[in-house]
């Protein structure tokens, strides 16, 4: 597992949309049906990383916060599931049901949504205001898996209250790190 940080999409790109399909209810969804009009987290993941998986509760938790004050959340696998059959969509149902997620994970075969938004790793975060332009990129927060530093996601809480507030985010934004997305050859 070689750590992978994200590629930091510049700030203010509009969010482009996409249809995939959610794993969870075997439904195909746009991004357009996903979105908020106050803030839009999507979360580039995946079943079998470690960093993913040291995450997972908190991930859960900010969505249970979040998403009663308008905050809309989606998570996307793009793995390469041939290589990699953890990643499976069917995997993916089970692990979704598992950990309680309370949002969609769509499942990405193509890897289109993943080249088209620049992600790199998983956890990979992109926060988009109510008007979908890019007010966030980076890390959940300093917690790495077996760093000893509890996972809180202080960062990403922090960038979502500012976009709920109508505040500027911080300039200083950490990228994300985790395992690079497992790209199709």
């Amino acid at each position: 597992m070689a750590l992978t940080e994200s590629n930091m999409l510049p700030l203010g790109t509009q969010a482009p949309d996409f249809t995939l399909l959610d794993t969870v209810s075997g439904k195909n969804i746009s991004l357009k049906d996903l979105q908020s009009d106050k803030a839009t987290l999507i979360i580039f993941s995946c079943n079998h990383c470690p960093y993913v998986i040291h995450v997972n509760e908190e991930l859960v938790r900010l969505a249970n916060d979040y998403q009663p004050k308008g905050v809309s959340f989606v998570a996307i696998s793009s793995n390469d599931v041939e290589n990699y059959p953890d990643d499976s969509p069917e995997k993916m149902t089970v692990l979704a049901k598992e950990a309680g997620y309370p949002f969609p994970y769509l499942y990405d075969e193509t890897q289109e949504v993943a080249k088209i938004y620049d992600a790199a790793c998983t956890p990979d975060f992109y926060l988009f205001d109510g008007a979908m332009n890019l007010a966030y990129r980076g890390r959940l927060d300093s917690s790495r898996p077996n760093s000893g530093v509890p996972v809180t996601g202080e960062d990403l809480r922090a960038a979502i209250d500012a976009v709920l507030q109508d505040g500027a985010v911080i300039e200083k934004q950490y990228p994300s790190a985790g395992c690079g997305i497992k790209w199709k050859k």
